[in-house]
Parts: C-alpha cells; sequence; structure tokens
C-alpha cells in the first residue's frame, strides 16, 4: 500500500542512480530523539500557548485535535528520513499520519475514560500496540512486531511520566513546554529504534546490491 516492503525500498535505492545513505541504529535513534523533540514542543504548542481559550471554546477533544495537527503537520520535515531511499516524505506522512492517528484515538478515549495515570498507561500500552502493528504491516515485516510495540511502549512512558515530573517542577508556559520536550525525547528514540526494526530487511538487500 505504502511502497514500503523491503523489496521495494531496496529497489527504490538501486534506481536512485546515486549513493543512498543508509542510517544506523544510533543514527535512527538520534534523529527519533531530536526531531520528535521539536515535533512534539510544536504539538503541545496549541496546549501551551491557548490551551485555556481551547479549552473553553472547542472543547478538551477539540484542543486535542488541534494538538494532532499541529503533530502530524511538523512530523514529515523532521522525521521523514528515517525511512531509505527517494520519496521519504510522502511516504512517512502516510504510514506515520496513520499510526499516529490511531494512537491519538486510542490514547484520548483511555485518558477521558479512566483519567490519571491508570487511563496513560492503558492509553499507551493500547494504542503503541496499534502503532507497531500498523508499523509492522506497512514495512512487511510482523516478525519485528512485538519488539516494536515494546519499544514504543517503554519510549513513550518513559517520555510521557518524565514529562509530568518536569511539568509539575516548574510553573507556567515553561511548565507545559517542558512536558513536551520530554515526552519528544523519550517517545522519539522509540519511534526511531522502530522505523530501524522496520528496514532491517531492506538493509540487507541494499547491502547485497552493494556487494
Amino acid at each position: 500500500m505504502f511502497g514500503l516492503d523491503p523489496q521495494a525500498i531496496a529497489d527504490r535505492v538501486k534506481a536512485a542512480g546515486q549513493p543512498v545513505r543508509v542510517p544506523s541504529l544510533g543514527e535512527s535513534t538520534l534523529r527519533g530523539v531530536i526531531g520528535f523533540a521539536v515535533v512534539s514542543l510544536l504539538g503541545f504548542l496549541p496546549w501551551v500557548v491557548e490551551g485555556g481559550w481551547l479549552g473553553k471554546n472547542v472543547g478538551e477533544t477539540g484542543l486535542y485535535a488541534t494538538c494532532l495537527v499541529a503533530f502530524l503537520g511538523s512530523s514529515g520535515p523532521c522525521l521523514h528520513r528515517l525511512i531509505i531511499g527517494p520519496g521519504s516524505l510522502k511516504r512517512f506522512y502516510q504510514v506515520f499520519s496513520l499510526a499516529f492517528i490511531i494512537y491519538a484515538v486510542v490514547w484520548t478515549v483511555a485518558y477521558m475514560t479512566l483519567r490519571g495515570k491508570l487511563g496513560g498507561v492503558v492509553g499507551a500500552l493500547v494504542g503503541m500496540m496499534a502503532m507497531g502493528g500498523t508499523f509492522a504491516s506497512a514495512f512487511g515485516v510482523q516478525s519485528r512486531m512485538f519488539q516494536m510495540i515494546a519499544a514504543l511502549f517503554v519510549s513513550n512512558l518513559a517520555g510521557y511520566f518524565i514529562g509530568e515530573l518536569a511539568h509539575n517542577a516548574t510553573t507556567g508556559t515553561l511548565a507545559k513546554a517542558a512536558w513536551g520536550v520530554c515526552y519528544g525525547l523519550g517517545f522519539g528514540a522509540g519511534i526511531g529504534f522502530a522505523f530501524y526494526l522496520c528496514q532491517s530487511e531492506a538493509r540487507r538487500l541494499i547491502a547485497a546490491q552493494r556487494q
């Protein structure tokens, strides 16, 4: 559907006609950490700047929807190079938008139903199952799904609850921004790792082509 199965990625790299950089595990993780920290800060921006006004005028669900649009819009420029080869921006938007929307809907329902830490944990678990499953299916690497779900779940929780601690340790606008940055740093590590796992077989095929 997205042209992200291992053979399709390897074929695009071969057809590029010029050297294509294949990021290592460290590079993928670092790009995820830094890139998603920026995405998260921008995604939290509606809440940071106008959270009170938005909450009153469009409700809690409307506020979350506004943040979701900011997350998705900024994700491509910051993270698309996690996908190997030409055409990565379009394909990243396609697969990441689908996975993140499913996660956001699941998390919001769980949080608004259960509230507190329980809602956050349940939302993260079910949301990361959906995100990991979406990535595994899109890249045609179902054997890596449980590894991805575990990494995404741990990193998501770490970012969320460290962000909560940072938020509670400060006040005002800085507190909200701190939560966004910490959430992005933590979750971004899992996202970078997941995209690396998704393309393990593609890396093997690319290496074989270059021999």
